[in-house]
C-alpha cells in the first residue's frame, strides 16, 4: 500500500508540475529601436500599453497587433489605467510629466509638468482617485488628482522610490531602492505612515500584492523575493529567483508571483492555502526580459525585449556601459500555462 500510495503521490505531482508549466507562445514584433520600462494590461479593453523610449506602444490582446502609439512621452517609465474615468497616465521621465491619454481615442487630454525630477513608477488608486508618481531623482512622490488632472502634493519618500501597490483600502506600498525599504502612504492624509526594513532584501524593485492575505512580494536585487506582511511589515520568507529582476506580477486566481529576471528567466512562486510560499519553476523566456505585465483575464503575462550586441568597453565617461540593441529586433513575449 505505501509503495502504491507512493506511486499515486508521484504521478499527480508530475501531472500538477506538467499542467502549471509555462512557456513564451509567441513573440510580438514591434518597430523601434529605443529602451523599455513598464507594461500595463488594460483588461476591460484588452489592450497592452508598452513604454518603449519616446512612445507608448498600444497591442490588440485579441489579435495580438500594434493598435497605435501615443507620441511624445520622452523617457517613458510607466503607464497606469483609470478605466472608472477611461483615462491613462503615463510618466515621462526625460521632460518630468505625465501624459493624460484618452483610452478611447488615445488622444491626449493634457500633460502635465511636474514638480520633480524623472518621475519613474506610477500608480493609479481608484480608491482615493488619486495618481501617485514616484520620482527617482528627486527622491518623493507626486501626487496629482486623477478626477481634475491637477498636482495636489508632493511627499518626500528620503530614498529612490520604485515600484508601488495598493491595497485599494485607503494605502499605498513603496519601494524604496536604494534604503532596502518598503513605505506606506496613506491615501487621504498623503503622509508617509510606517517604513518598514526589508532586509536581507537589497535594491528592490517590483513590487506586488495579494490582497486577500495581505501579503507583499518585493523583488530585490541580490536575487531574492521578499515577503511582507502587509499589516504590519514583518518579512515573512525570502526567495531565491533570477538575476537581474525588475518587475514582479501576482495572480491571486493561481496564487501565483511571477518574477521577470533580466538574465532570461522568470520564477514562479507558489503561495500555498497554509501560507507557505515555493519556488514552482523556472521559465525560460529570454535575456533583457526583465518588466512583467500580467492580464489577470486570461492569465498571460507579457515581457519586454529585444537582441542585443556586444557591450562597449568601460569608459571614464561610461564606466558601466550597456549593450547596444540590434536594430528591428524590439518584441513582446507572450507567456502562458500550456
Amino acid at each position: 500500500m505505501n509503495k502504491i500510495r507512493v506511486s499515486l503521490l508521484t504521478i499527480f505531482s508530475i501531472t500538477t508540475c506538467i499542467g502549471q508549466t509555462y512557456k513564451v507562445l509567441e513573440k510580438i514584433n514591434i518597430p523601434g529601436n529605443q529602451g523599455w520600462d513598464y507594461a500595463v494590461v488594460d483588461e476591460v479593453n484588452q489592450h497592452l500599453f508598452v513604454s518603449h523610449g519616446s512612445e507608448v506602444n498600444v497591442i490588440d490582446l485579441h489579435s495580438n497587433k500594434l493598435l497605435t502609439s501615443i507620441p511624445d512621452t520622452k523617457g517613458v517609465h510607466g503607464i497606469a489605467i483609470a478605466n472608472d474615468l477611461n483615462k491613462a497616465f503615463i510618466s515621462n521621465g526625460k521632460d518630468n510629466s505625465v501624459s493624460i491619454i484618452n483610452l478611447t481615442t488615445y488622444e491626449l487630454i493634457e500633460k502635465v509638468v511636474l514638480p520633480a525630477e524623472n518621475p519613474d513608477a506610477i500608480l493609479y488608486d481608484a480608491f482615493s482617485k488619486k495618481v501617485f508618481t514616484y520620482n527617482g531623482k528627486s527622491n518623493d512622490a507626486t501626487v496629482l488628482d486623477a478626477i481634475t488632472n491637477k498636482v495636489v502634493k508632493s511627499i518626500p519618500l528620503g530614498g529612490k522610490p520604485e515600484f508601488s501597490v495598493t491595497n485599494t483600502k485607503g494605502l499605498v506600498y513603496v519601494n524604496i531602492e536604494d534604503k532596502n525599504q518598503i513605505k506606506t502612504i496613506n491615501t487621504s492624509t498623503l503622509e508617509v505612515t510606517n517604513t518598514w526594513s526589508i532586509a536581507p532584501g537589497e535594491e528592490p524593485s517590483g513590487l506586488a500584492i495579494d490582497l486577500e492575505t495581505n501579503r507583499l512580494f518585493s523583488v530585490c536585487g541580490n536575487n531574492i523575493m521578499v515577503v511582507v506582511n502587509a499589516l504590519n511589515g514583518k518579512v515573512i520568507k525570502t526567495i531565491p529567483i533570477g538575476e537581474g529582476c525588475d518587475g514582479v506580477a501576482f495572480n491571486p486566481k493561481t496564487k501565483l508571483a511571477f518574477c521577470s529576471n533580466g538574465d532570461g528567466t522568470i520564477t514562479v512562486v507558489k503561495e500555498s492555502k497554509k501560507g507557505r510560499f515555493s519556488v514552482l519553476e523556472t521559465v525560460k523566456t529570454q535575456k533583457g526580459a526583465r518588466t512583467i505585465a500580467l492580464d489577470k483575464t486570461t492569465n498571460r503575462l507579457y515581457l519586454a525585449t529585444a537582441s542585443f550586441g556586444d557591450k562597449p568597453a568601460p569608459t571614464t565617461e561610461n564606466p558601466h556601459p550597456r549593450s547596444s540593441i540590434i536594430p528591428n529586433t524590439f518584441v513582446v513575449l507572450v507567456v502562458d500555462a500550456k
